[in-house]
């Protein structure tokens, strides 16, 4: 029997009802509206409890995780799939926040091994919409003792050391492991993280969870995590250019680009050897396949994965939506690949 060919794959909602979470993602996403407080749509996830299951084509209800196993180099790329043991190393996620998020932080791969046997998390927001006047939190805006945090925990002072940020649309941060940060009440944004799903809570502001229940917080586990460091900057810059990709953040666990299109572009991006995530953040678009000519429609707040093997494509947006908004997430294995040639090469010359 022929194996099905691989295309642009689309996912179920996996939407996540949380105490602070608000009531704009159904609606954005086309679901019927309700007042249940939903926070995050997991959007792409082979994270145990919310694996994504596939909602277009013939591995239509088939599980995410399922297929990467089944065939890890086709979907993954063959670097991605061997330095990660064949799984999905990415987590992608949009959050509608209507109240402020705990203070937290995330720890880094070693410690998050040493202690839960899992990845670590840095991660990246994009600012999708924001009321006016709101912010968020990343980073210390001075520099401060083991002691006073644990003193500021205690007290209910710790946003006082905190870097606050103003944001609106477009806005870019990232959150390496270690650094401490908050979502506040009036944004939507998208999130790229490594696939983890370990959060220590530094401070909950002594509210109930959707249980009825005071959340766990994670005090001295966060005190082992924490990077103290004071960054003269936490927002990212960068340019955007006219109908095409631009580059925001090139970092060790991702890369993450900005497509702005309003006519089609051509993206072959076999040459970075991975998947490619893309998050539909405004207008609609077709993705169309160089290799077969298969067509897949992505509409605002929505998101696809375009397997590695196929991952030579174009964007075709609906120009009577205006401006088509993609945001990309992948693995650039670009520069690894090339090391690796050369590595041999050294190799055989010796030999």
């Amino acid at each position: 029997m022929k194996q099905t060919e691989l295309y642009p794959l689309l996912f179920r909602p996996n939407l996540h009802p949380v105490v602070w979470g608000g009531r704009g993602l159904k609606p954005w996403k086309g679901l019927p509206a309700d007042a249940e407080p939903i926070g995050e749509s997991w959007e792409v996830s082979v994270v145990p409890s919310a694996v994504s299951t596939i909602a277009n084509g013939p591995l239509e209800g088939t599980p995410l995780d399922q297929l990467i196993a089944a065939r890890p180099q086709e979907v993954l790329g063959q670097e991605v799939a061997r330095r990660h043991g064949g799984e999905l190393p990415l987590l992608v996620k949009f959050i509608d926040a209507e109240q402020d998020l705990s203070i937290q932080v995330h720890p880094d791969d070693t410690m998050a091994r040493r202690e839960h046997g899992k990845l670590g998390k840095s991660e990246m927001w994009y600012v999708i919409d924001a009321r006016p006047g709101a912010y968020l939190y990343a980073g210390f805006k001075e520099t401060i003792t083991p002691y006073e945090y644990r003193r500021r925990v205690e007290d209910g002072s710790i946003t006082d050391v905190l870097a606050r940020h103003e944001v609106r649309r477009g806005d870019v941060f990232y959150l390496p492991a270690g650094r401490v940060h908050a979502i506040c009440g009036g944004i939507r944004l998208a999130e790229v993280q490594q696939s983890s799903d370990v959060t220590y809570r530094i401070f909950d502001y002594n509210r109930p969870g959707m249980d009825g229940q005071p959340r766990q917080l994670h005090t001295e586990l966060a005190a082992q995590a924490l990077d103290y460091t004071v960054e003269s900057e936490y927002r990212t810059q960068y340019a955007l250019r006219e109908n095409g990709a631009s580059l925001v953040l090139d970092t060790p666990h991702f890369t993450v680009r900005i497509n702005e299109v309003y006519r089609p572009i051509h993206r072959d991006l076999v040459k970075y050897d991975s998947f490619i995530i893309s998050m539909c953040l405004q207008g609609s678009c077709r993705i169309r396949l160089r290799t077969n000519g298969t067509e897949v429609a992505l509409s605002e707040g929505h998101t696809c994965l375009i397997p590695a093997s196929v991952a030579d494509y174009d964007i075709l947006p609906d120009e009577s939506r205006g401006l088509c908004r993609i945001l990309d997430a992948f693995i650039d294995n670009k520069d690894r690949s090339l090391l690796r040639s050369v590595s041999r090469f050294l190799h055989l010359t010796k030999r």
